[in-house]
């Protein structure tokens, strides 16, 4: 079956939103949609000229582990290669000792330390890297991100983002107002996440596309294969999600401090055998893995997410998420026309649902 030719759309029985919070626009447009902590702020060159201080207490599933295994699992923002780095240049303690091997094994209990330099200026380089362009006109592109691509440049990838491949093919027609990090980035998926997004070439394209995202009037729909039988066809999650109290690299739900947060879920196919579900999801909000934790929360988290997944098990390998953002709907901003474009599935996620039973 080609699950391509499903409706251009999926109709949720919803209400109109109430959540008129600013807090899902960051630095003046930038939307924390679907925020991979690769991507975490503190990676960010604008943001913070100090360094940061990073601490953890080892637990039973990390003990005997090397330091820098331990460490990649820990701060998934950083690479494995950039960590290994940093214990070279001594910016990693055990216990207040510093450590200079990154075979070294921790044990339960340690306390482990990780400084962070700040981020380095650079110049970000225009990479020939092929665009799936969705839309494109002198003012905006949406273009289909495909698996294992960072948004935009931070500490440990600093080359083949969609940054690096957006200014090549667009050249110096990008809005700035972002920064030299992030030349028309407006919102940002993880880099797990497949599907659409939208680069702004202008500043006044910018503004208008930003002033949508906090209005949340932009259309953002996403397919996503969760575990289990969701058996009512359609529902709502609403709870707050904030920082996960003991670990940095989760968001929760429900917890002191969280921001308000809806998604709406439609079931597309059930598939019993595999008990798995593929399900559509739209955002009332953008919130820090919202569609992850808010699925996790009713039992149903998402095929491939290592952090959400709870105890669930499986016999499928997949590098993160089974996550496409599909529908991205938004006014133009120069001639108000509604555009909507559709982000085709990759061929992993087809595959995975021709062989689901």
């Amino acid at each position: 079956m080609n699950y391509d030719n499903l409706d251009d759309s999926i109709e949720f029985n919803t209400g109109t939103s109430t959540d008129s919070s600013e807090d899902a626009v960051l630095h003046e447009g930038l939307l924390e949609d679907e925020i991979l902590d690769d991507q975490d702020d503190a990676d960010i060159v604008e943001e913070s000229g100090s360094e940061k201080l990073f601490t953890a207490i080892i637990d039973e599933k990390f003990s005997g582990k090397r330091i820098d295994k331990v460490l990649s699992l820990l701060f998934p923002e950083h690479s494995r290669s950039y960590l290994k780095s940093l214990i070279v240049d001594g910016k990693v303690k055990i216990n207040d000792k510093t450590v200079s091997k990154a075979s070294i094994a921790v044990s339960l209990g340690d306390k482990i330390e990780l400084v962070v330099p700040p981020p380095r200026e650079l110049d970000i380089k225009p990479e020939n890297i092929p665009l799936d362009i969705l839309y494109e006109d002198s003012d905006v592109l949406v273009v289909n991100k495909p698996k294992d691509m960072v948004v935009h440049p931070a500490a440990g990838h600093y080359e083949g983002t969609l940054v690096n491949a957006v200014m090549y093919h667009c050249g110096d027609n990008l809005s700035g107002i972002n920064g030299v990090m992030r030349p028309g980035i407006v919102h940002r998926i993880d880099k797990d996440t497949t599907g659409s997004i939208i680069i702004c070439k202008n500043d006044n394209a910018h503004r208008k596309i930003a002033a949508q995202l906090k209005e949340h009037s932009i259309k953002r729909e996403y397919v996503a294969i969760v575990y289990g039988i969701i058996e009512e066809d359609e529902g709502t999650v609403e709870g707050t999600i904030g920082r996960h109290p003991t670990d940095r690299k989760k968001m929760a739900i429900n917890v002191p401090g969280g921001k308000s947060a809806v998604t709406h879920y439609k079931v597309i196919k059930r598939f019993y055998e595999s008990k798995m579900t593929y399900v559509a999801c739209r955002l009332e909000t953008g919130r820090t893995h919202q569609i992850r934790v808010h699925m996790s929360s009713i039992g149903h988290p998402l095929l491939g997410d290592e952090v959400y997944k709870g105890g669930r098990k499986t016999n499928i390998k997949l590098n993160g998420q089974c996550l496409h953002a599909r529908i991205l709907g938004f006014i133009h901003p120069t001639t108000g026309e509604y555009i909507e474009t559709m982000a085709p599935l990759p061929e992993y996620f087809e595959h995975l649902l021709n062989t689901l039973k």
